[in-house]
């Protein structure tokens, strides 16, 4: 009865986070203006996608800003753990604390706290970019920092120190003995930034320039009375995401199985078994 239990709920959990994905899939190859209309296949949902001037002005600007915001992030991000591991248990708690209250606390307060200081306290123009990639970084960085810091925690500490005692200067030894060490945890970062600065909301409607929209802030207010098309392309656009995603999950896992692989027949051929 358990199991039977578990399986049922298993398969409703599945449901409901899958079910409404494959319903918007289904209804943006078809000419239907709302979802639950009758189907009639049709991909100009796609086409208006890739041919209408603004929306890809939009895409192409919001993957941008992730990448510049999710390189910037891991820069400081992966600096900041790799001090903190190396720093005194002190210094390293503060750091570990510090890092943590941007994770937990909420994106609106974060979003309009930094407008504030980078507009009013220092004068950053609202027009310009700075405030947006200052706050994406400041939304990314601790999440590199929590993926960096778990890989350094698994590393010999004492590896560093050996390459100076035989003569490596600290440059040296954090680029060709740290760095490689972490190198996993640092990609793990890098693009679980590029996903947080895709899906921020708040911190981009407070900070962006006026002129400029992200692929949220523009599903946001493309709900609110924009053009049939339009709001049909964006459910185009939301099947487009997702099955990225799914390809770069399973092409995740397919990697990480080969190398499973590949371990343990060297691990068996080593052992002569």
């Amino acid at each position: 009865m358990n199991t039977w239990i578990k399986r049922i709920f298993f398969i409703l959990v599945i449901a409901f986070l899958y079910v409404p994905i494959l319903v918007l899939a289904v209804y943006s190859f078809t000419d239907a203006s709302n979802i639950g209309e009758a189907l009639r296949f049709s991909g100009h949902n796609y086409v208006t996608l890739f041919t209408t001037e603004d929306l890809t002005g939009m895409i192409i600007g919001t993957v941008i800003l992730a990448l510049v915001s999710a390189a910037i992030a891991t820069i400081l991000g992966t600096a900041g753990a790799i001090g903190a591991f190396y720093s005194r248990r002190r210094i390293a708690a503060s750091m570990d604390a510090m890092n943590r209250i941007p994770v937990v606390n909420a994106d609106v307060v974060t979003g309009f706290s930094l407008c504030i200081l980078l507009v009013v306290v220092f004068g950053a123009s609202k027009d310009s970019f700075f405030p947006l990639v200052a706050g994406h970084v400041t939304l990314c960085a601790p999440f590199v920092y929590l993926s960096v810091l778990p890989k350094l925690k698994q590393m010999d500490p004492s590896i560093y120190e050996a390459a100076l005692d035989l003569g490596a200067t600290p440059a040296a030894a954090l680029f060709r003995i740290v760095i490689p060490q972490i190198v996993s945890g640092i990609v793990s970062g890098f693009a679980l930034a590029i996903t947080l600065s895709l899906d921020d909301y708040f911190i981009a409607t407070y900070t962006k320039p006026a002129t400029f929209d992200t692929i949220s802030t523009y599903v946001v207010n493309a709900t609110k009375g924009a053009q049939t098309n339009i709001k049909t392309a964006l459910w185009a656009l939301s099947t487009v995401i997702f099955a990225i995603v799914v390809i770069i999950v399973i092409a995740a896992n397919i990697r990480s199985a080969r190398q499973a692989r590949t371990f343990s027949d060297t691990y068996r051929e080593r052992a002569g078994i």
